[in-house]
């Protein structure tokens, strides 16, 4: 059986960041995701060479920062 791949240290997956953005509820849509990439808006993500995105801790947290409410 395959070893699953973590992503690497100091980054995070999608999945992680829709949890993280998600509520009590759950996650945050991937639908909503794909919405925010499309327009720019997203925290920039690196793509790997099998398609997957990652997104650095320090870019996440940048783009959380500029969210906040004054």
């Amino acid at each position: 059986m395959a070893t699953p791949l973590r992503p690497p240290r100091g980054m995070l997956t999608v999945d992680e960041i829709l949890a993280d953005l998600g509520g009590p509820s759950g996650p945050l849509p991937r639908r909503t995701w794909q919405e925010w990439r499309t327009k720019g808006t997203a925290p920039r993500c690196i793509k790997l060479p099998n398609g997957e995105l990652r997104i650095r801790i320090a870019e996440y947290e940048r783009w959380l920062s500029e969210r906040e409410a004054a």
